[in-house]
């Protein structure tokens, strides 16, 4: 009997120690800093191609995203222990020291059946370190194992089937180090470009998003998501013409086309949302506008960085509202 108890008692005590060897990843804290595997950034747990986000982060959603030859985006936030983004207005918040935000930019296989799977292009990383965000990007490799840091850009060819059942080829253009700091570059310094608020402030299955990170201590230094103001979702036909067109330029062409941004000073547009009709310059360069979007000419077409292919949906939208202003 003695023999058999200490027996027992071996065996929970190597279960309890086998226990805390294999502690789940959710409870490791995420790595800000550029890593060689993605998966050492702590982002994901389990399968890394199953994108399970660790419970040290969270994923957001926009109600207008920017276009990249129809990719789908999941992007994530993750903030250092006991800290919270810090409502500053509309636009971006102030966001901790290290803090991490990940998007990955994947395709479909099949829109009409998801159950086929996916191909997953890349996850682009934004860290907050020492005051300043550093950017990198993480390139996914075939097998769908692993993303492996790559600063220099590349070409990934990629097929899907759209819901229509229509099977589509593109070469995918991961941006080098160089692009992405031309899009996020306000007055030489790099920011983010979508997490503004008032990009959060929009319902998900009935939940106010922006009013469910104000409830979870996300977001702090507001109480209701009411103080802040909502974009429209360019797709949402009950809105103005007007309001989904400047949504769509915001988030496409704004980061670029605003005081302090790449195109400063080789054009007088400021597509910031905010700005009003008069002072955007949209009526003055209506023109140039509709020539650059009408067609995909690579380093001609608007946006310069980020598409290889003509958005006809956004285009159409932009056409339709240029043709009120003449």
């Amino acid at each position: 009997m003695r023999k058999a108890i200490l027996f027992i008692l071996l065996i929970i005590t190597f279960s309890c120690a086998n226990d805390d060897a294999m502690s789940p990843a959710e409870d490791l804290d995420v790595v800000a800093e550029f890593k060689v595997n993605l998966s050492e950034l702590n982002l994901f747990i389990g399968n890394l191609s199953d994108l399970n986000i660790s419970s040290k982060a969270f994923e957001y959603k926009l109600n207008t995203g920017l276009f990249t030859d129809y990719a789908h985006k999941q992007r994530v936030i993750s903030l250092p222990n006991n800290t919270t983004l810090e409502y500053d207005g509309n636009g971006l918040p102030i966001f901790p020291e290290n803090t991490v935000i990940a998007k990955t930019f994947y395709y479909n296989l099949d829109e009409r059946d998801l159950s086929l799977g996916r191909q997953i292009i890349e996850t682009r990383i934004l860290i907050k370190i020492n005051g300043a965000w550093e950017t990198g990007d993480y390139k996914w490799n075939e097998a769908q194992t692993e993303a492996i840091l790559d600063l220099n850009g590349s070409e990934v060819p990629v097929t899907w089937i759209n819901e229509n059942g229509d099977t589509n080829n593109i070469t995918y253009a991961i941006p080098s180090n160089d692009d992405c700091f031309t899009c996020h570059n306000i007055n030489d310094t790099s920011t983010p470009i979508g997490p503004k608020l008032r990009n959060l402030n929009f319902s998900i299955n009935g939940i106010n998003q922006l009013q469910d990170l104000i409830n979870n201590q996300y977001v702090t230094g507001i109480s209701s998501n009411n103080e802040v103001s909502s974009m429209v979702n360019w797709e949402d036909t009950n809105a103005s013409l007007e309001d989904r067109a400047r949504s769509y330029f915001d988030i496409n062409c704004a980061h670029c086309h605003i005081p302090g941004g790449f195109c400063d000073q080789e054009s007088t547009l400021d597509l910031a949302y905010e700005t009003s009709l008069e002072d955007s310059n949209i009526y003055q360069r209506r023109f140039s506008i509709s020539t650059r979007i009408s067609e995909y000419i690579s380093g001609f077409s608007m946006p310069y960085i980020g598409t290889t292919i003509k958005h006809r949906e956004g285009a159409d939208l932009l056409e339709a509202y240029l043709q009120t202003l003449e």
